[in-house]
């Protein structure tokens, strides 16, 4: 149902895009592909009749009529998804088709034909050396790093692959990391925020639960209930072979695939960062960063 803000003219607008966006997605499913029989040359609508849809979906023929209509009628998430599952559409599609509804749409999720980029994210953060990169899922655990974030954030296999319980009980990323203490609550409120976006999801709370039982610091500062969007954060570093190094972290998205955030971290102008980490990666850099390193 439209919101009391909606004007007449946006609504309008809307629900001609949704029988406009309707009518061209029944016409590109086949009787076939919807398990019916396709009725042969006698058959003159292309791909799905209205009637066949509203049939396959469970609902009212004229109630389907109504809304590829474009009328202002009641709808629910249930049957929105009874016609999305109708007319295949793809998980963007099914977004889309609940805005036009005016429906608040669910989750982003990748669809099938995008899960297989991870080969193309592992180009793109191999070329962000020198500087660290890494990939994380939506409950925070490491999907992809670089050799530098290795280097330099001290990212390893035998480490937790989870970067929340990293910041909070990784003695490594600990002892390098400055101004710890004054970061610690800007990174709780941004993984409450991405929890706050599936707050069913049983994934967010294993981690939670996790992180409460292993550090009192994680605990204290889960009550406070802070929201914050992933961004930006400002990294200070004491690596044991360069000295300072600061560092801008910066969470980007990528459309395809929302359940993975990619953490770029950019050098900034203090402390001759960037020629440091160009170091580091440097043949002679590795040598020294082999782990174990000490602090």
């Amino acid at each position: 149902m439209a919101t009391a803000l909606e004007s007449t003219s946006a609504k309008q607008h809307r629900l001609g895009e949704l029988r406009e966006f309707l009518m061209s997605r029944r016409a590109r499913v086949s009787p076939a592909e919807a398990g019916l029989p396709d009725g042969g040359a006698r058959r003159r609508t292309p791909g799905l009749r209205r009637e066949e849809v509203a049939v396959l979906a469970g609902v009212g023929v004229s109630w389907y009529q109504w809304l590829e209509q474009g009328r202002d009628i009641t709808v629910s998430p249930q049957v929105l998804d009874s016609v999305a599952r109708v007319l295949r559409l793809s998980p963007a599609e099914r977004r889309h088709l609940y805005v036009l509804a005016a429906l608040n749409p669910p989750a982003l999720e990748a669809a099938p034909e995008d899960r297989d980029m991870c080969q193309g994210l592992r180009r793109l953060i191999d070329t962000w050396m020198p500087f660290p990169a890494h990939i994380m899922d939506v409950y925070w655990n490491t999907v992809l790093y670089n050799d530098a974030a290795a280097i330099v954030l001290g990212m390893r296999p035998e480490a937790s692959q989870n970067c929340l319980v990293t910041f909070f009980t990784d003695p490594l990323y600990r002892s390098r990391m400055g101004h710890w203490e004054e970061l610690a609550p800007r990174v709780v409120a941004q993984f409450r925020s991405a929890c706050s976006e599936c707050p069913d999801d049983e994934g967010f709370r294993a981690v939670v639960e996790e992180l409460k039982e292993l550090s009192p610091e994680f605990a204290e500062l889960w009550e406070r209930r802070d929201i914050l969007p992933g961004g930006q954060n400002r990294k200070e570093m004491e690596h044991p072979l360069v000295g300072t190094l600061v560092v801008e972290a910066t969470q980007l998205r990528v459309p395809a695939r929302p359940d993975l955030v990619i953490v770029m971290h950019t050098p900034l102008p203090e402390a001759d960062t960037a020629a440091k980490l160009e170091w580091l990666v440097s043949p002679e850099g590795r040598r020294g960063a082999m782990y174990p390193v000490a602090g």
